[in-house]
């Protein structure tokens, strides 16, 4: 028995073309399934967090983008009594892409029914979780105008976010305590993270793993503007990492404090979604999130 969790929008329906021909592959099988197709916002955390409540053990399928994994993870009560696998149906698809999991949904659906499994790391903050990434600086710019971009979608749509950021270009002064040791500095982008790319694709943390026990801050420190985009073009390529301008340290805890700004909300973003908080306290989960794998 399967419990499948479909985000319809998803991928601008990609998601809904993949549930059918998982739907018809399950019944060619004779496996039993009940889907649960998501209506809101955090409308999967309530329908996992339900799901787990049950007394038995909980197969799931998740059939979405980035935002409904953070969903799925921050629904889940009970770590021992469920299993998660990932069908990728989003945009970006950033968590999963170190899994390097097939991209035909019906290979992945394999994948899960063979039954092998094994644990996944995750960051757990103040009052959530996260699978992916937790950052500030210019990621966040890039995210506020993304979502006041009406007329585009998909990747075209970031990459004018990303361009209005980088025509609006500024820095961010941030507090860091690293080792027990706080330090300041003013950064272009900052990343405390489990998985590897941000944005779509862009490979923030590229020599992160996704089941080490450790998490990566990656830290872009202030360069000159005439050579911000020289960096960007190295940063796809996740070359950026061998930069003089860039930090990089492992831990099993990150604090990060942003510093005011004169007339500026300070804001951070967890996995890809923005918050009215200054704070970002950062702890690595191990051998707790279970998930089917190859």
């Amino acid at each position: 028995m399967y419990d499948i969790i479909i985000n319809p929008i998803a991928g601008k329906g990609k998601s809904i073309k993949a549930y059918a021909m998982v739907e018809s592959e399950l019944t060619k099988r004779g496996i039993t399934y009940t889907a649960h197709f998501t209506k809101r916002k955090n409308h999967a955390s309530q329908i996992v967090a339900e799901l787990n409540s049950r007394d038995k053990h909980t197969n799931l399928i998740v059939m979405g983008g980035d935002g409904t994994y953070n969903e799925t993870l921050n629904g889940i009560t009970d770590f021992a009594k469920i299993t998660v696998g990932f069908i990728p149906c989003g945009t970006g698809n950033d968590f999963v892409r170190p899994l390097k999991l097939p991209k035909n949904p019906i290979d992945n659906l394999k994948i899960i029914l063979d039954g092998k499994s094994r644990y996944l790391d995750f960051i757990a903050l103040d009052e959530k979780r996260a699978l992916n990434c937790a950052g500030a600086g210019m990621d966040v710019d890039i995210l506020l105008r993304y979502a006041k971009i009406k007329f585009f979608k998909g990747k075209l749509k970031y990459y004018i976010a990303l361009l209005q950021s980088l025509i609006n270009l500024k820095f961010h002064k941030m507090e860091l305590t690293i080792d027990g040791e706080t330090q300041v500095r003013e950064v272009f982008i900052m990343a405390i993270a489990n998985g590897t790319h941000i944005g779509g694709g862009m490979p923030i943390s590229p020599r992160s793993k996704l089941d080490d026990k450790m998490l990566d801050l990656v830290i872009i420190n202030r360069v000159p503007k005439a050579k911000v985009i020289p960096l960007l073009l190295k940063f796809l390529k996740g070359k950026h990492i061998d930069e003089p301008c860039t930090e990089c340290h492992s831990g099993k805890e990150f604090f990060i404090r942003m510093l005011s700004e004169d007339g500026v909300s300070l804001k951070t973003q967890v996995d890809g979604e923005v918050f009215d908080s200054c704070t970002l306290n950062c702890k690595i989960v191990s051998d707790t999130l279970h998930i089917f794998t190859n």
